[in-house]
Formats: C-alpha cells, sequence, structure tokens
C-alpha cells in the first residue's frame, strides 16, 4: 500500500495529473465507474469469481479517489471496500489493470467528557465535530438507555476511543473503547471487550439478538478480513460473510427485524436483499433465485420472516445462501454475532475482564474529575483542539 500511495501522490506532482475525491453515489455499480472514465469492461469481466463479488462490496456513501492526466482519462482510483482493504485500479501504458491492497491509516486515541446541555447526540457532535461518534456512543447505549426519559441536564459523560485517519480525514467508524453515561447522576459503565460491550460486572448489556437464515446450517465457506500475505507481500483476498450451503429453492428468513434498503441485483451478488437494523447493522442475502413478492425497498420485516429463496444468481460456484452482517458498513463475523440470549462472561474470562474494567473505569473517571475541576471538556491523547489541526499522514513514517 506504501508503493501505491507514493506512486499515486509522485503522478500527482510529475504528471500534472489532478486528483480529486469523490463520493460513492447510491445505485452507483463498479461497471458504472468503468464505463464513466472509459476503462474496458474486460477488467471487470476478467476478475475471478470472488474478486467480482468484492467489487459488489463498495457501499454508498464511501469516498475514494480518483487520478486524472491534463486530458482528463483516468490513470489511477483508489476505492475502499470495507476499512482495510481497496480496489487499485491504474494504468500502464494503453492497459489497465487491478489490484487490491491494504488500506494505510493511522490511528489515535482519544477522550471526550462532558456534562449534558441538551442531548448526549447534540453535545458530543458539537464538541467533538464527529457525527460517527455521537451515531456510534447512542448505539452503544441503545439496549439500556432511555435517552430522552433517564438523561437530564447536568448528567455527565465520558468516552474512550480510537479514530483511524487517512489521507488526514477520519475514517470508518469510531472504535468505543469504554463509556460511562450518567443517568440522573446515576453512572452507568459499558467496557468493550471480545466486540461485545458489558457492565462492570461482566454482564452483556448491548447487543442485537441475530438467528440463522436457514434453518438447517452447513457452512461451506468462512468469513475473512483481508490480511497481508508475511512472505509473498501480497493482499490475501477477505470473505465478508459466510456461504450456507443450500439447494436452489431452499426458504430465506430474515436474521433480524428492520428494513429493507435494497432487493435485487447486486452485481456478483445477483440477487440479493439487504436489510438495516438497530445499532447500525445491515444483513446482505445473495445469490437468491426468488425474492418475496412482499419484499420491497422502504418495507420493514420481523425476524424469522420469508423473504426469497435461496439459489445460484450471480457470480456463484454452486448452489448457496452467502449471508453477510455489517455494522455501520463495517463488515463483521456472524458467526460471532448469531445468538439467541445476552451472555455474561464466566471462569478465567471473567476474572481477566474484571481487572481490565477496573483499569478502564479509572480512566472514565479520571476523565470526569477532570471535567469537573475544569469545568471544561477534557481530552488526552490525540487532542480534539481547533489551534492544533489534524497532520496530513506521511506514507513513509511507521514502516
Amino acid at each position: 500500500m506504501r508503493k501505491a500511495v507514493i506512486f499515486f501522490l509522485l503522478t500527482l506532482s510529475c504528471f500534472g495529473a489532478m486528483g480529486e475525491s469523490k463520493i460513492w453515489r447510491k445505485g452507483y455499480t463498479f461497471l458504472n465507474l468503468l464505463e464513466d472514465y472509459h476503462i474496458p469492461l474486460k477488467l471487470y469481466y476478467n476478475l475471478s469469481a470472488e474478486d467480482k463479488e468484492l467489487t459488489a462490496e463498495i457501499y454508498a456513501g464511501v469516498q475514494y479517489q480518483i487520478l486524472r492526466n491534463k486530458n482528463g482519462q483516468l490513470i489511477q482510483a483508489l476505492i475502499p471496500i470495507g476499512e482495510d482493504v481497496q480496489i487499485h485500479i491504474y494504468k500502464q501504458g494503453i492497459n489497465y489493470f487491478l489490484i487490491f491492497t491494504p488500506i494505510k491509516y493511522f490511528q489515535k486515541s482519544h477522550t471526550l467528557a462532558l456534562e449534558v446541555q441538551n442531548s448526549p447526540h447534540q453535545d458530543i457532535f458539537e464538541q467533538s465535530k464527529d457525527l460517527g461518534l455521537a451515531n456510534e456512543f447512542l448505539n452503544t447505549y441503545k439496549s439500556s438507555i432511555n435517552f430522552k426519559r433517564e438523561v437530564i441536564k447536568g448528567d455527565k459523560l465520558a468516552i474512550l476511543y480510537e479514530r483511524k485517519y487517512r489521507f488526514g480525514e477520519a475514517f470508518g467508524i469510531p472504535n468505543i473503547q469504554a463509556t460511562l453515561m450518567q443517568t440522573n447522576k446515576t453512572p452507568n459503565y459499558l467496557i468493550a471487550y471480545n466486540d461485545r460491550y458489558y457492565n462492570l460486572l461482566g454482564k452483556e448489556v448491548a447487543g442485537f439478538l441475530l438467528q440463522m437464515p436457514l434453518s438447517q446450517v452447513y457452512i461451506t465457506s468462512r468469513f475473512s478480513q483481508a490480511r497481508k500475505h508475511p512472505v509473498l507481500k501480497k493482499v490475501i483476498r477477505p470473505h465478508f460473510g459466510i456461504d450456507l450451503r443450500a439447494r436452489v429453492g431452499t426458504t430465506v428468513r430474515s436474521a433480524g427485524s428492520g428494513k429493507v434498503v435494497s432487493a435485487g441485483n447486486k452485481g456478483g451478488y445477483g440477487k440479493a436483499i439487504e436489510i438495516s437494523h438497530e445499532g447500525g447493522l445491515r444483513t446482505l442475502y445473495a445469490h437468491l433465485s426468488s425474492i418475496d413478492k412482499k419484499i420491497k425497498v422502504g418495507s420493514y420485516v420481523k425476524q424469522g420472516q420469508i423473504i426469497g429463496k435461496s439459489g445460484n444468481t450471480g457470480i456463484s460456484s454452486g448452489p448457496h445462501l452467502h449471508f453477510g452482517l455489517y455494522k455501520n458498513n463495517r463488515p463483521l463475523n456472524p458467526l460471532g454475532s448469531i445468538k439467541t440470549t445476552r451472555s455474561e462472561l464466566k471462569g478465567k474470562d471473567k476474572v481477566t475482564y474484571l481487572v481490565y474494567a477496573q483499569k478502564q473505569k479509572a480512566l472514565l473517571d479520571d476523565e470526569l474529575e477532570k471535567l469537573t475541576s475544569n469545568n471544561t471538556s477534557a481530552t488526552t491523547q490525540g487532542k480534539l483542539n481547533k489551534s492544533e489541526p489534524l497532520k496530513d499522514f506521511n506514507p513513509s513514517e511507521n514502516r
């Protein structure tokens, strides 16, 4: 990725190229991009089935970079798919090439503490200028606090979180590691541990309960994130979901209640359905043979409701259901989220957690103490300070 960024920048400076950041539009496809920039469509059609699927992972709203020469011809493009890998298109001679490269970002730790004046969401946004953080904070407490009824003016909150940055701008979704929200002056702590949130006693207090979309489950391909091969230095392709063996026509049910956000053809995924759930979650059901006539964009479904039949549409090696899960467009392993009850830590795992939780609690309490002492919002590492704007990332650093 370092080479890709440096090549991108060198091209920009040496050849009078014009670089621009763009937002991926809703309904826009990878083939649309190739057509718009007069790139031969064989660049897509010559891809493997797995790589064609990955081009369907580009989501609306993502920021991507385009580099054009003085004649307006595209010479490079960087298009993220998730937070860890991106599509890199580049022109060499008269031909275009496509590779998958790791996204290079740097990460900073932040803390934020404040006293509620209007609402937690509004106050967090006004203080941090980070809408993603405000949304993620509300999602974290969605299952445990009614913000309209239980939070009063003067209640305090504190957040420990990490933020990724790419090209000098916030990228992806904030990772909240620990948080405190007072309700009528009573503290409510949540500590992130193994991708779940627990209270100080080790009981899970946040989470969305999902079920498998098929009555009988046999996994033929598991979830994997993009990673770099330690020897070959190439990107090992991710698989953003799990593949479930299913004969054509097998009933597919919604894994949770929610709103249908897309239903129809989705590139390499063939006929597919996407459902938005609470807490920023979204599920994907792909390679369907048919979509139930009741399933329309904007319609609401209940958990367990029939939404379609499995099939072999799109780019598929055989009949199966591809089941994907995303949180704020970040791919998650569905097997780590399918559950019927909220869990409680036990044994050695609980002992380890309790020690960790007390350390996080001490950090949160310290932030509230600073807030009380200074009567202002306190930040530590990675200050949110207008006088110290975020510096652009130097790709030669930390290598």
